[in-house]
């Protein structure tokens, strides 16, 4: 399972997502500069139910390496449901970003999308190769058939 480059793609992504889970979208500063208020992404419920949902994908496509296709199709659905979370938050960002100074964790989804699609990469390939060494048997054992 780890000696798959997809593997540690979507052992990235969940770490990410999970950073996300606990640190802060955005400060408020003060007048003097102090940071006066911060904004968690757990403090907002619909990035909190995106986060989660996104978790749980990529925690299923991290555990289910035996079904590649459902596999690929979680990880494909895990950036598919981060690129929404990351529309959400550069809509926040252009709505309040003269009041509110926005933190690194905002950019992790965009990373994650990227993992994500690499990884379906990754794993696409690897069913495309099992396949065919899987017909070339199958086409090895028809010609060993009709030579007895």
């Amino acid at each position: 399972m780890w000696q798959r480059v997809q593997t540690l793609y979507l052992a990235i992504s969940t770490i990410l997502i999970a950073v996300m889970l606990f640190s802060n979208e955005a400060v408020l500063l003060g007048a003097d500069g102090e940071v006066a208020d911060a904004i968690r992404f757990s403090q907002k419920i619909v990035y909190l139910i995106m986060l989660i949902i996104i978790l749980l994908l990529n925690i299923l496509a991290l555990t289910t390496f035996r079904f590649r296709v459902f596999q690929m199709r979680t990880a494909v659905l895990a950036a598919i449901v981060t690129l929404a979370l990351q529309a959400w938050i550069v809509v926040d960002y252009f709505n309040y970003s003269s009041e509110l100074v926005f933190r690194l964790p905002c950019v992790f989804p965009a990373a994650c999308i990227i993992l994500n699609v690499l990884a379906a990469r990754g794993i696409l390939a690897d069913q495309l190769l099992v396949e065919s060494s899987s017909s070339l048997r199958k086409s090895r054992r028809e010609r060993r058939k009709g030579r007895n």
